[in-house]
């Protein structure tokens, strides 16, 4: 009953709601005198909310808004040159210790083949968790509440 109740108070206070529904939502009204209060109290909610007005913002709000903007821009660009140059000089290196490696007619094949495939392994983990870490902070909601 008290879904019920919920889904006839919602199309009430949304204004959608038919005639059956508006006869059906005043029986349970009748026969609960708390769901009554219930919805006379959602009814003052929503008029509190329908009055509220959003306030503009101060120009001191948007100069700093955009200040912060240009050194978020600044930053990325920055951060993407390093880790562009970081990748270019890591690949390098891990290319020539491949080369060194693979060309040690001392060490054992099936040696050579488990070191290949652990470092093929944390490459592509490495890469995995900070695609993810990038992707999910782009559209994390809540990235700029503080705890």
């Amino acid at each position: 009953m008290n879904e019920r109740f919920f889904y006839l108070a919602e199309r009430h206070l949304q204004g959608n709601i038919t005639p059956d529904e508006r006869s059906e939502l005043k029986d349970i009204l009748d026969s609960n005198p708390a769901l009554r209060k219930e919805l006379s109290e959602q009814e003052k909610i929503k008029e509190v909310i329908n009055k509220m007005q959003l306030k503009n913002p101060s120009r001191e709000f948007w100069d700093k808004y955009w200040q912060n903007t240009y050194n978020r821009a600044e930053r990325s660009i920055a951060w993407l040159l390093i880790i562009s140059g970081a990748a270019v000089v890591l690949t390098y290196a891990a290319i020539e210790a491949a080369e060194q490696f693979i060309q040690n007619t001392e060490t054992p094949w099936i040696l050579k083949l488990g070191i290949a495939a652990l470092v093929a392994g944390a490459v592509i983990l490495l890469v995995t968790v900070i695609r993810e870490k990038f992707f999910s902070y782009k559209k994390d909601q809540y990235k700029e509440i503080q705890r």
